[in-house]
């Protein structure tokens, strides 16, 4: 199986390298360390599964599986993360993620789950579950009410940047658009939103999980 890891920390990789050098049949093909290089990757390498950590800077590991998986189908996404919270776990099932294992779960447990994702089927740590349970009647998707659902995908893109503390210019450049576009659409956001800060959007993309504390932060120049 060829698999893709979509993780920025270095440590977590190189165990898994040196875990699956263990396993015939698993093949690490790439590493990708932000959401944004693991979408690249995918489409470059086209392996059968992406290993991906939800929080993740630039694109989060939920936006990142959403258009892995609309854009390749066929690509299977296990979701890998230290996060158990409600929004983590139903943002990354409702973006296509055919699996969630927690990282403290022993190498076994990852094991079984990528061969059952590898099968076609779906898998979930144990701890999951009840989550996964609790959040049925929501169908795994944001209230149509809400406020993360009445931004695009755009936005959240840029929400995240911007949660993350980059420059107009520097989002304008990661995401190839102008500068003028980067500010009509913080505008929109934080219209929608009934936001006027940027310490009120990055609280709100931190609750809703679109980015996490634990990222590195960038300060504007």
């Amino acid at each position: 199986m060829r698999i893709l890891l979509a993780d920025n920390h270095r440590l977590f990789c190189e165990g898994l390298r040196t875990l699956f050098a263990t396993r015939p049949g698993l093949d690490i093909v790439g590493e990708a360390n932000n959401g944004r290089m693991a979408v690249r990757l995918a489409r470059e390498l086209s392996p059968d599964l992406v290993i991906m950590d939800i929080g993740m800077p630039e694109l989060n590991g939920v936006e990142a599986t959403r258009q892995i998986r609309a854009e390749m189908p066929h690509v299977k996404v296990l979701a890998v993360s230290m996060h158990s919270d409600r929004q983590y776990v139903a943002g990354m099932l409702a973006a296509g993620a055919s699996g969630y294992v927690l990282k403290d779960s022993a190498f076994t447990e990852l094991a079984e789950a990528i061969r059952v994702v590898g099968q076609g089927g779906r898998f979930l740590s144990p701890e999951i579950v009840g989550v996964v349970v609790d959040d049925y009647l929501q169908r795994l998707t944001p209230a149509p009410g809400s406020a993360a659902a009445r931004l695009s995908d755009r936005e959240r893109e840029v929400l995240q940047l911007m949660a993350e503390g980059h420059s107009t210019a520097d989002i304008a450049d990661r995401l190839h658009i102008s500068r003028k576009t980067v500010e009509t659409h913080r505008k929109s956001i934080m219209s929608k939103l009934e936001l006027h800060s940027v310490a009120e959007l990055t609280k709100f993309a931190v609750l809703e999980g679109i980015t996490s504390l634990d990222q590195d932060r960038h300060i504007d120049k």
